[in-house]
């Protein structure tokens, strides 16, 4: 494998309107992001993401983009842009931004243009269809909920869109289209980016010609992954635009992957790959059921487990995934995947470890190297976020009631992770002055920054201990190069794995309350991490406390 100046990289994804407001009017912006540089520079992190801040309004929390080459002035300016990259860069950090193209926003110009002239050349930006009474072009389902399809104002046709109706489908088979899109990345690497995230890639290819499908629900729609399942060719468009845009500048991209087939990975992210790296996902999906939010299962640590192992064996050594516990897209993952009454600092530790010393590239969500939780809902009118207004309104066509309801979308919601950033126990947790966007979780008073970073057994602390490993020079190769081998696959509630390279390591996660004793294969030579003060270890057999993880050099 080549090596690439990423590979070694930690990254931390921001997420601008809840991150840190430095003007007060309750919404998080960019000069409140240079402000925190240096908190980010002391954590260890090298690559920012930074979720959607261009000009937007805001349907889908910005990406719905209206204009490719503008700041929202919600989050400050294009100066203000510039002078992040400046900044970041004396830090020797890289910012991303993310790069939306599946869609953009029905306010974008494109779209005005269309309306104007369906038949000219930005109609054919998107994908139009003539309107017929009564009968819709197909009977597909967007991902919020609904059909794909909405009228197209002004005129006798309708437009694609596979997320909200106001996130029109951009139309990739026109190569027009196409250029634009490359000549606005290109733009802004020009600018001094590092790359970019890019967001529901998969979509941009469309299964030709249309057809239905067998409806799935009693709505009458079927689910829009039956149509990207049968979508071929999306390789053609993804070479093109690494060619003409990220190779150019060595950038770094990583996908929103998802529905990829087990030979197209060295496609995606080998040697010469659309992308850098692929976010691994097989977690996130865990325990999800067709009929929505409302049927999912609970995370079990054993399925935890499996699906990090499943991911990590179909990857191998072709390229780097991107690992996370949680994102702005999902809710916090010590609410997830440590069991319900079981959230505390030693299993939100024990998890942190287990996940980032996974092979492949890390990336924390702001607020998770501080074990920030779910937030708590009373009502239905406290919900922001419009994929979790229509899983609430799914459950309830499944008979649930309203308090059952919003019990079930609630741990799910994506607002979990939307409210804002935990600074301390100030008003408003520190996050702004004035009065937030999203209510704050009422936990800051007991999980904030400020606390955390002046408490060396703190989950902030063990983060900087898990990055301080990962760039040690000592055990850098291994852990960023080195294999990845599962043990005691079988044993209930206990996640194991070596890293193998250089050097042996030995991670192991007691993920249980009660303590399980294991027979290791020989004498450790180092104790590099320990959640616990002490380790219990007599003739080779170490008694793992509840939540208790090590990584030992063997």
């Amino acid at each position: 494998m080549t090596k690439k100046w990423w590979h070694n990289k930690v990254a931390y994804q921001i997420y601008p309107k809840s991150f840190y407001d430095s003007n007060g009017d309750g919404i998080g912006d960019i000069p409140g992001i240079i402000s925190k540089l240096d908190y980010l520079q002391d954590l260890g992190v090298d690559i920012i993401w930074l979720s959607p801040c261009y000009q937007s309004p805001l349907a889908d929390q910005g990406y719905d983009i209206s204009d490719y080459y503008n700041i929202d002035p919600r989050f400050g300016t294009m100066a203000d842009m510039d002078c992040l990259i400046a900044e970041a860069k004396k830090r020797n950090m890289y910012i991303l931004m993310d790069l939306v193209v599946n869609h953009c926003s029905d306010e974008h110009e494109w779209f005005r243009k269309a309306c104007e002239d369906p038949d000219g050349k930005y109609g054919n930006f998107f994908y139009l269809r003539d309107k017929k009474e009564g009968e819709l072009p197909t009977n597909w389902r967007s991902y919020f909920g609904g059909s794909v399809w909405e009228d197209l104002p002004g005129t006798n046709k309708q437009y694609l869109h596979v997320f909200h109706k106001k996130q029109p489908d951009l139309n990739w088979e026109n190569p027009e289209l196409r250029e634009e899109v490359y000549k606005n990345i290109n733009w802004w690497l020009d600018k001094g980016l590092g790359g970019f995230r890019i967001d529901a890639i998969m979509n941009i290819k469309k299964a030709l010609p249309f057809r239905s499908y067998e409806p799935d629900r009693e709505d009458g729609l079927a689910g829009i992954h039956n149509m990207l399942q049968e979508a071929r060719g999306i390789g053609e468009f993804l070479g093109e635009m690494r060619d003409r845009t990220f190779k150019k500048y060595d950038a770094f991209s990583v996908g929103e992957v998802f529905n990829e087939k087990p030979e197209e990975i060295p496609d995606f992210i080998g040697e010469n790959g659309y992308f850098s790296s692929m976010f691994d996902f097989n977690e996130a999906i865990c325990g999800q059921s067709p009929n929505g939010w409302y049927d999912a299962s609970p995370v079990t640590p054993d399925d935890y487990k499996r699906a990090c192992f499943e991911a990590q064996e179909k990857i191998g050594t072709i390229g780097f995934l991107s690992n996370i516990i949680e994102n702005h897209d999902e809710p916090r993952g010590v609410s997830r995947y440590i069991p319900a009454g079981d959230c505390c600092n030693e299993s939100k530790k024990m998890l942190a470890a287990l996940n980032f010393l996974l092979r492949g590239l890390p990336f924390i969500y702001q607020g998770q190297e501080l074990g920030m939780e779910n937030t708590t809902f009373s009502s239905i009118e406290e919900v922001d976020d419009i994929s979790t207004l229509d899983e609430y309104q799914v459950a309830l066509n499944a008979g649930l009631t309203p308090e059952e309801a919003l019990q079930s979308v609630a741990g799910h919601s994506r607002d979990n992770a939307r409210t804002p950033m935990q600074w301390s126990d100030a008003a408003n947790a520190g996050f702004t002055t004035g009065t937030p966007w999203l209510k704050v979780n009422p936990n800051y008073t007991s999980i904030n920054a400020a606390a955390q970073m002046e408490d060396p057994d703190s989950v902030h602390s063990f983060y900087k201990q898990l990055i301080a490993l990962r760039k040690n020079p000592a055990y850098s190769e291994t852990i960023v190069y080195g294999t990845l081998e599962p043990v005691w696959k079988e044993r209930h509630n206990l996640m194991a794995y070596y890293r193998r390279g250089e050097k042996t390591l030995l991670v192991i996660g007691n993920y249980q309350r009660e303590e399980q004793k294991i027979v290791l294969s020989g004498m450790p030579k180092t104790v590099l991490l320990n959640n616990y003060p002490t380790l219990v270890m007599e003739n080779g057999v170490v008694t793992m406390r509840g939540y208790q993880v090590l990584v030992l050099e063997m």
